[in-house]
């Protein structure tokens, strides 16, 4: 009877499962109530007394070793959902949902690869930033609403640490560890206590450039944010309104000459044409000396604009919320063009 069990192990050793098929003959040849492992089973009452505890473990041993073979052959099956001769060859393929690039992503990256094509390179920094990076660096008085609680997020009430309120604050640490020459951007998220409306939210993204180097003048500024405006709006034509920043001086607002050609175009513009797109202005010399870089060798100029509010006039985005809400029927309309 020994020898029965031994042949049966060595041939269920020997199996080979390949298919469903192959599965089903395998738990019916051995292991159905008329398979081979049940009828050793019932023929242990015939086996002598001193031979039925080696006869019993041996058995338990093959039916064990079966069982765990069809399972496991099943388990394979099932998991790498193999198709065997009977698979339909013709079937599609399991579809998969195709995401999107967010809009505030798709317009940063465009943003930021027409300034690495004139030699900017990307700065980053901390979104939990001290006072003197956010502020005080940058030329910001005491006395400057910014400082405010009603405008700024503190961290714990703790006056000298806050979230970020722009990306200004990146500049700032890229003039304390790089001399000069300078040329570089720095996109990022950026926070202000203000109400959430349609057209303001208290977290939204920004684009500041800074470039550094001697003999920078506002001719250099106006010839590359032209330049910006062709490649990104397509559109040459813009004009640079006097502004004031605490850390450039002087300081303009820069508008792009839109047109006026449709209903849209009159929305965008509110009727004159012109759509403001950033702020920017020469490097005040308090700035530089803060950063400990000489304003009597070095000159400066720079931008920054709200990511935002670009992609809001692109894609005609009513309201604001929508690029945080994570709707997903929002999100879809843009898996295409981008």
């Amino acid at each position: 009877m020994l020898d029965r069990v031994e042949n049966l192990k060595s041939q269920v050793e020997a199996t080979v499962i390949t298919s469903r098929e192959e599965a089903d003959m395998f738990r019916l040849q051995y292991l159905s109530k008329k398979g081979a492992i049940t009828e050793l089973f019932k023929a242990f009452r015939d086996v002598s007394a001193e031979d039925k505890k080696a006869f019993g473990a041996a058995l338990n041993i093959l039916k064990t070793l079966a069982e765990d073979k069809h399972k496991a052959a099943l388990e394979s099956l099932d998991n790498t959902q193999t198709v065997g001769l009977s698979g339909d060859l013709t079937r599609p393929g399991t579809p998969h949902e195709l995401g999107a690039i967010h809009p505030i992503n798709a317009i940063r990256d465009e943003i930021v690869d027409i300034f690495k094509r004139i030699g900017f390179n990307i700065s980053t920094g901390p979104e939990i930033e001290d006072d003197w990076h956010n502020f005080s660096a940058l030329n910001f008085p005491e006395e400057h609403p910014a400082r405010d609680m009603q405008d700024t997020f503190f961290v714990q009430r703790n006056p000298d640490w806050a979230l970020r309120t722009h990306t200004s604050s990146v500049q700032v640490r890229a003039m304390e560890s790089i001399q000069p020459p300078i040329r570089t951007i720095s996109p990022g998220r950026v926070f202000r206590n203000e109400a959430i409306s349609a057209r303001s939210h208290c977290i939204f993204h920004q684009i500041e450039g800074l470039y550094i180097d001697k003999e920078v003048s506002f001719v250099d500024l106006k010839q590359v944010l032209m330049y910006f405006a062709q490649e990104f709006f397509g559109k040459a034509k813009i004009r640079m309104r006097p502004s004031y920043f605490p850390f450039t001086e002087p300081s303009a607002e820069v508008d792009v000459y839109w047109g006026l050609e449709n209903e849209i175009d009159y929305k965008i513009t509110k009727g004159t044409g012109w759509l403001e797109v950033m702020g920017c202005g020469m490097v005040d010399p308090n700035v530089l000396k803060a950063s400990g870089i000489d304003p009597d060798v070095y000159t400066g100029y720079a931008f920054g604009m709200g990511i935002e509010r670009i992609a809001m006039n692109r894609y005609q985005i009513p309201d604001i919320r929508l690029f945080t809400e994570n709707d997903k029927r929002f999100l879809e309309q843009f898996k295409t063009g981008l």
